[in-house]
């Protein structure tokens, strides 16, 4: 009698464990290293190691590889930029643009002090392409004097144009390492003033836009060896510099012909 007890309690034991099992908790996720393809031989698979140098995307999305070949969304291109020690500015020197590239700078100069930093300029100034003012010189003097402040040499490229302000921060490069494309146009001029109000508001902002003229010409002419006042009397009116005539003034150090001459050739290229 205690014998067939015992087994029908083993029995009844194996029958409801399915049962209880159905009611456990399932995991709402599950981790798999590769998910097949439809197609025969094709696995797509995801990585989970992130490289710096894809930047942004690849750190949200993480890397598809399909065949061989990475598969996903397009890399973060000031990323790669940044990667690679290139500090781009493409705009008139405006308050935001202004605190991007000294961020750029610090965190480039807390990174490796020895490394060199390219900064490509292709802008105009503190003013736009038709001569209206958007910005205030203290911005260009904020740039050089962060160029000025970090350890690793700043070298500077002229692309398309530097205008003003921006001509005063491509001679700001380090001596020997400023350079200029074959097609970049380099203009010198004297801040505008574009004051309005009562007569003394008017005479209190000329006073300051002389002061920032004079502060700009002393950097031109620092950078140039030139002596100051050469370099205020050629920014009185617009001078136009072509890239050999820069060369000549003093302004840049060499024109760029092909890639071969760059300063630091950059690695991104190769890695995408």
């Amino acid at each position: 009698m205690m014998h067939a007890k015992g087994a029908l309690l083993v029995l009844l034991g194996s029958m409801m464990t399915p049962a209880s099992e159905a009611f456990a908790p399932t995991p709402l996720f599950t981790t798999r290293s590769s998910v097949s393809s439809p197609l025969k031989h094709s696995p797509v698979s995801k990585t989970t190691d992130l490289k710096m140098v894809a930047g942004g995307a690849q750190q949200a999305y993480g890397e598809e590889m399909y065949d061989g070949v990475r598969i996903g969304p397009p890399p973060d291109l000031p990323s790669l930029l940044l990667h690679n020690r290139i500090v781009y500015i493409g705009m008139p020197l405006v308050p935001a643009v202004t605190e991007l590239v000294i961020a750029e700078l610090l965190y480039l100069n807390y990174e490796d002090t020895n490394k060199p930093i390219t900064m490509y300029i292709n802008s105009s100034g503190t003013t736009t392409p038709d001569g209206q003012s958007v910005g205030f010189e203290t911005e260009a003097f904020a740039i050089a004097d962060v160029m000025k402040y970090v350890r690793p040499p700043v070298c500077t490229v002229a692309v398309g144009q530097a205008f003003g302000a921006a001509a005063m921060l491509l001679a700001q490069g380090k001596r020997g390492k400023r350079f200029a494309l074959p097609n970049a146009t380099i203009l010198l001029n004297q801040p505008r003033s574009m004051a309005r109000g009562q007569a003394t508001d008017i005479a209190i902002k000329a006073r300051e836009v002389a002061a920032n003229r004079r502060k700009t010409c002393e950097l031109l002419a620092t950078a140039c060896g030139k002596s100051l006042s050469t370099v205020e009397q050629d920014c009185q009116r617009v001078k136009y510099l072509q890239p050999h005539e820069a060369v000549s003034y003093g302004l840049v150090d060499k024109v760029f012909v092909n890639e071969s001459t760059l300063p630091v050739k950059p690695s991104f290229i190769s890695q995408l």
